[in-house]
C-alpha cells in the first residue's frame, strides 16, 4: 500500500501553525464515518456522480479494452489523443509516469513494438500543426473523446484530423478513429453511428476529472501496452482500504481533514503537489484540475455564497526547490505541501569520481539515487524550520499498481473535502458559462443573444 506521513502538520513539529492531530481526529471522527458510509451509499443511486466509485469493478469494460488492444495491436505506430481537461489530463498522467522515459523517441524494438503516444489536449495552432508536419496519419490511431460530443475544442482538433485522413485513405479512414463519447445521446454518438467508428462508452455520472479509470483512461493506456490489469487490482485494495469509516485508518479521510483545518482554522488554502520524480510530473497538473474544479465553488449545498478557495500549485522537486521553495519558506505561510516520494526507483545511477581534488569530491561514490532522496528530506526539513506544514505520500514503486491507489486516493479525498466544506464537488458551473460565451462568439445555433450581449461587453470602450 502507498503510505501517508503527516508528522509535519503537528503542532508538535512546527507549533502553533501546526494542529494536534489526535483531538482533530477525534473530534472529526463521527462526521468522517457519517461523509464515508453516506458516499458508499449513494454511489449507485443516478445524479450522485458517484459511478467513479464503481469503475474499479467494471469488468466488461477492461474486457472490452483489451480486446480492441488485441485487434489493432501492430496495425498503428502512433496513437493521437484528442481531448482536454479530464479526457486527456489522466490518460496523460499514467502514460507518462508509466511508459520508458522519452516513449515517443524510442525506436520500436526499444517500445516492445507498441506505438508512441501523443496527447493534443489544447487548440494552439501552431502546436497542432507542428504535430501533424511531423506524424505520419497513415499510420496513426486517432482516439477522439468528448462525452457530450459537441466539446468545441476537441471537436474543432477531430474536424481538422478527420479531413486529412480522408483526404489520405479515402473511406479507411474510419478504421483509425476510435471514439470514447455517450452511450446514447451527441453529437460524436451520432457521427459515430453514421460513419462506423469504433466506440467506447464515457459511464453516466461521472464527470471528466474523475474519468480516468474508465474508458477515458484506460483504452490509451492498453493501446501503448500499459497494464490496465493491475491498475484495476489497484484501485479495488485502495477502495477497499477507503471503505474503512474510521479516520485512523483512512488515509483518504486523514488528508482531507488535514488540508480542510489547514484552510478553516490556519488561514493556509494553498495546496503544492509536489512530487520528487519527473515521471510523476503530470500527475501534478491532474491534481490541479482535480482539486480546483471540484472545490472552488461559489456557493454551498444551501445556496450560502462562499467563495470557497482552495487553491492548488504544481511543482516538481527538485527542480521547484530552485524557482519556488523560497516562497514557500519566507512568503506567506498560506500553504501546505504534499510531497510524493518514491521509495525504489527503477534504476540505480551512481556518480563517478571524475574531479578529483575539487570541492565536489563529497559526490563522488554517492548516486544520483542519493542526492534525490538528500534534497527532499532537507526540503521537508527546511520547512518545518520555518513552520510551514507539508504532508508526504510514500510510493513503493512507480507501477500501474501503487500509480492506481494514488489516484484513487486524491479522488476519494476530494470527495470527502467536498463533503466537509458542504459544497457539491461534482459539478462545474464556472466552466459551463466559459463554455456558453465561446459558442455564441463562434456563432453556434441557439446563442445568438448571448453573442449580442458579448459583442457588446468586448466592444465596451471604458475611458480612464
Amino acid at each position: 500500500m502507498i503510505k501517508l506521513d503527516y508528522t509535519n502538520v503537528s503542532d508538535k513539529i512546527i507549533g502553533d501553525e501546526g494542529l494536534d492531530i489526535i483531538s482533530c481526529f477525534n473530534e472529526f471522527a463521527p462526521k468522517i464515518r457519517e461523509i464515508i458510509t453516506n458516499l458508499n451509499m449513494n454511489k449507485d443511486k443516478p445524479g450522485q456522480w458517484l459511478q467513479w466509485m464503481n469503475l474499479g469493478y467494471n469488468e466488461e469494460t477492461v474486457w472490452y479494452v483489451k480486446e480492441f488492444a488485441a485487434m489493432v495491436d501492430g496495425r498503428f505506430d502512433n496513437v493521437l489523443v484528442l481531448g482536454t481537461g479530464g479526457s486527456a489530463l489522466g490518460g496523460l498522467a499514467l502514460s507518462h509516469a508509466l511508459l520508458k522515459p522519452y516513449w515517443n523517441l524510442l525506436d520500436k524494438e526499444q517500445r516492445d513494438s507498441f506505438p508512441r503516444i501523443f496527447f493534443l489536449d489544447n487548440i494552439d495552432p501552431d502546436e497542432i500543426s507542428g504535430l501533424l508536419d511531423i506524424l505520419d496519419l497513415k499510420k496513426t490511431l486517432v482516439n477522439v473523446i468528448t462525452k457530450s460530443g459537441s466539446t468545441a475544442e476537441t471537436m474543432a482538433q477531430f474536424m481538422v484530423i478527420k479531413d486529412k485522413l480522408e483526404a489520405l485513405l479515402g473511406d479507411d479512414y474510419r478504421k483509425h478513429v476510435v471514439a470514447t463519447t455517450d452511450k446514447e445521446t451527441g453529437i460524436l454518438r451520432q457521427l459515430a453511428n453514421e460513419e462506423g467508428y469504433k466506440t467506447f462508452v464515457v459511464p453516466d455520472d461521472v464527470g471528466g476529472r474523475f474519468s480516468v479509470f474508465s474508458a477515458v483512461g484506460l483504452v490509451p493506456l492498453a493501446l501503448v501496452g500499459v497494464d490496465i490489469d493491475e491498475i484495476i487490482r489497484g484501485i479495488k485494495i485502495m477502495d477497499l482500504n477507503l471503505k474503512n469509516t474510521d479516520i485512523n485508518n483512512n488515509i483518504a479521510a486523514q488528508n482531507a481533514l488535514i488540508h480542510y483545518l489547514m484552510d478553516t482554522k490556519k488561514d493556509k488554502y494553498i495546496s503544492v503537489m509536489m512530487p520528487y520524480s519527473s515521471r510523476l510530473k503530470y500527475i501534478a497538473d491532474w491534481y490541479v484540475q482535480l482539486w480546483a474544479e471540484s472545490l472552488g465553488k461559489e456557493v454551498d449545498r444551501a445556496g450560502n455564497k462562499i467563495n470557497n478557495r482552495p487553491t492548488p500549485i504544481k511543482a516538481l522537486g527538485a527542480t521547484d526547490q530552485h524557482s519556488q521553495i523560497q516562497l514557500y519558506n519566507e512568503g506567506k505561510n498560506d500553504k501546505i505541501i504534499t510531497f510524493i516520494r518514491v521509495d525504489e526507483f527503477d534504476n540505480q545511477l551512481d556518480i563517478p569520481n571524475v574531479f578529483e581534488f575539487t570541492g565536489l569530491n563529497y559526490l563522488a561514490g554517492k548516486s544520483i539515487n542519493q542526492l534525490f532522496n538528500s534534497e527532499a528530506d532537507a526540503t521537508k526539513v527546511t520547512l518545518c524550520d520555518y513552520k510551514r506544514p507539508n504532508v508526504t505520500i510514500h510510493l513503493p514503486k512507480i507501477n500501474e499498481y501503487y500509480l492506481a491507489q494514488l489516484l484513487y486516493m486524491f479522488e476519494m479525498q476530494t470527495a470527502i473535502i467536498g463533503e466537509l466544506y458542504n459544497i457539491n464537488a461534482f459539478n462545474q458551473p464556472g466552466v459551463e458559462q466559459a463554455k456558453n460565451y465561446t459558442y455564441a462568439l463562434m456563432g453556434r445555433f441557439g446563442y445568438e443573444e448571448s453573442a449580442n450581449q458579448l459583442n457588446e461587453k468586448l466592444n465596451n470602450k471604458v475611458i480612464l
